[in-house]
């Protein structure tokens, strides 16, 4: 098929939920992607922060036709080795008690607020009040959707599922007044994504944590696109010094191939019993071999060197662009790989004028140019990127 007739076969079969970009991407290598005519594009969106270690990395595709060729799926009523390597890697790295396999990062959190809720109900049954943080996301499940705290997610789908409010990211003084003995958890992103790459104080996380002890409340972390050694620490609430009741995972778990977890402390886990929780798919073997080799490899102290020093390469070489057009861009921000542009107009012509010159990079939350490429990237992809960005911009300057 042509590209044209990819297009057009999309927009008779496809729900049209996506904007895409006009681009059939055909394979991958390292930190590149080729589209169907040959074209290679240095890849700083890395799937949404999902390919961690580039694309068509040999352990990973080993691992998995390996995997493959032995058994894809088989229902978690039965044991296997892989999905049990990958649970104990998880808490190992973590210091938490259990670790429960679904499919994604929505399944993840909606697993994550089910525990929450259970476990306080053990507590009082009016104890179902869920905070989450404005700009946050969460998912799109209903009650993920619902947790997002942006009503532009939320329009058309009500009645939306009772029991969550939010708070001003950041502003403790706004979470203390929302917060009660009915309050079951408090569920944060450690950096908002989505919402355009926002890190909060470090004094702020602790106090957090500090109110939920104080309320009995469950503190879960969204690290779905922090996670996974994004940050420069394996899990970004490491950088805070804060460490949550529950944390969540997806994206780049198992470098490509769909997975979720949940994380949770023993004293958490131990409200769910056999029926309470389930996943069809979730932590199948195929999907636990991927993470098995990203747990190995992320979790490793010299990759994750790499990645902070990479990170602190790249927000450097973003300050000097900031600093050469001063009307244009207003911040950079982030931490580790997870770097976001914020501009003064839309960014998504930005994106496309990157394309065409050979960078893929993501536009979020409107004016926020984000980076979160592979972790393995290196300081000549960086300078790749980065000499893109400088040529384009000069064009959106007013």
């Amino acid at each position: 098929m042509t590209d044209e007739q990819i297009y057009e076969s999309d927009k008779r079969d496809y729900l049209p939920v996506f904007a895409r970009y006009q681009i059939v991407l055909d394979h991958g290598e390292g930190v590149y992607v080729y589209d169907t005519h040959g074209k290679k594009y240095v890849d700083f969106l890395g799937g949404i922060a999902v390919n961690v270690l580039g694309h068509n990395h040999p352990a990973l595709v080993k691992a998995v036709a390996e995997q493959a060729g032995k058994m894809i799926h088989c229902s978690n009523l039965y044991y296997t080795q892989v999905q049990a390597d990958a649970a104990e890697k998880l808490t190992k790295l973590s210091g938490f008690g259990k670790v429960f396999f679904g499919n994604s990062g929505a399944e993840a959190n909606e697993g994550a607020i089910k525990v929450a809720r259970k476990y306080a109900h053990t507590i009082s049954p009016d104890k179902s009040q869920i905070i989450t943080a404005l700009h946050s996301f969460h998912g799109r499940t209903l009650a993920t959707l619902t947790a997002t705290g942006q009503p532009k997610y939320q329009e058309g789908f009500g009645p939306l599922p009772a029991g969550f409010d939010y708070v001003e990211y950041n502003n403790i003084e706004a979470l203390e007044k929302m917060m009660s003995e009915n309050t079951a958890a408090v569920m944060l992103e450690p950096i908002q994504g989505e919402g355009g790459v926002h890190v909060p104080t470090a004094e702020y996380l602790k106090k957090v944590r500090a109110l939920c002890d104080k309320y009995n409340a469950v503190l879960i972390f969204d690290e779905i696109q922090t996670g996974i050694g994004r940050s420069g620490e394996f899990f970004a609430y490491d950088k805070f010094g804060v460490k949550p009741d529950v944390v969540t995972l997806a994206k780049g778990l198992a470098g490509g191939v769909p997975i979720g977890a949940f994380i949770t402390s023993d004293k958490i886990a131990d409200v769910l019993h056999a029926g309470d929780h389930g996943s069809t798919f979730g932590g199948n073997p195929l999907a636990c071999a991927a993470a098995d080799v990203v747990l190995a490899t992320v979790g490793n102290e010299a990759f994750l060197k790499h990645v902070e020093e990479m990170g602190d390469y790249m927000k450097s070489r973003l300050e000097a662009i900031k600093a050469k057009f001063p009307t244009l861009v207003k911040e950079v921000r982030g931490v580790g790989l997870i770097l976001g542009m914020e501009i003064n107009k839309p960014g998504r012509d930005i994106v496309n004028a990157c394309l065409e010159k050979g960078s893929i990079i993501n536009c979020t939350a409107g004016n926020v140019l984000r980076f979160v490429p592979p972790l393995i990237v290196e300081k000549e992809h960086i300078d790749e990127v980065c000499d893109i960005l400088e040529a384009v911009l000069p064009a959106y300057v007013d």
